[in-house]
C-alpha cells in the first residue's frame, strides 16, 4: 500500500479529515472525534482497516488489496467509511 496521502490533503478544505501517519499506522479523525485506523499487518502480508462501523482485513489479490471476508476492494470501503463518518460523499482511489 503506498503512502501517498495526496487524496486526503484534497479534502483537507472541504471535509475536516486530519490524519497522522507513525510506525505504519494511519490514524484519519473527522471533525465529530470518529476515528478510522489503516494498519499494516506486515507479518501476515495485510492491510486492517478499522471504522466505525466495523474492522476489515485486506490481502493483496491481482494488483488490489480486496477484503478476505466481504471480496470489496480497498478504496470502496475506505471511501464508505469516510462518507459515513464525516457526513460528506468522500471518493478515494
Amino acid at each position: 500500500m503506498q503512502r501517498d496521502t495526496g487524496q486526503l490533503d484534497a479534502y483537507e478544505s472541504d471535509s475536516d479529515i486530519d490524519y497522522e501517519l507513525r510506525a505504519g499506522i494511519m490514524t484519519l479523525t473527522f471533525e465529530n472525534g470518529s476515528k478510522i485506523i489503516i494498519n499494516k499487518q506486515e507479518p501476515l502480508h495485510q492491510v486492517w482497516l478499522a471504522t466505525k462501523g466495523g474492522g476489515y482485513h485486506f490481502d493483496y489479490q491481482n494488483g488490489s488489496w480486496i477484503c478476505n471476508r466481504s471480496g470489496a476492494e480497498f478504496w470502496q470501503l475506505l471511501s464508505e467509511a469516510c462518507s459515513a463518518q464525516s457526513g460528506e460523499r468522500i471518493t478515494l482511489r
